[in-house]
């Protein structure tokens, strides 16, 4: 089951965090809603790679850690390129 969540997390976040929570898997995860709410927004790889690292691991150690690491980093990714994509758009120059 958790390579199929980091799978379908990689392709589609959003999506995975929708199964997650229709399944129940974020509440053992998550102590309250809003994180998961939050995270479904703001940061969706980070948010599946925490509730996949502490529902399998009970903490982040190993794997787990790698794979909230790589959540963060793809979500950084994601903003910075969506920025970059905005400003071509824009017509304004991509460096000032």
């Amino acid at each position: 089951m958790p390579c199929l969540l980091v799978l379908l997390a990689v392709i589609a976040p959003r999506i995975a965090l929708f199964l997650m929570w229709l399944f129940a898997y974020t509440t053992t995860a998550f102590e309250t809603r809003i994180w998961p709410i939050l995270g479904f927004f703001f940061m969706p790889y980070t948010t599946c790679a925490y509730a996949i690292g502490m529902v399998e691991n009970g903490g982040f150690h190993g794997w787990s850690l790698v794979l909230l690491i790589v959540g963060v980093v793809l979500d950084l990714g994601s903003h910075g390129q969506s920025a970059r994509t905005t400003r071509r758009v824009d017509g304004s120059p991509l460096f000032r």
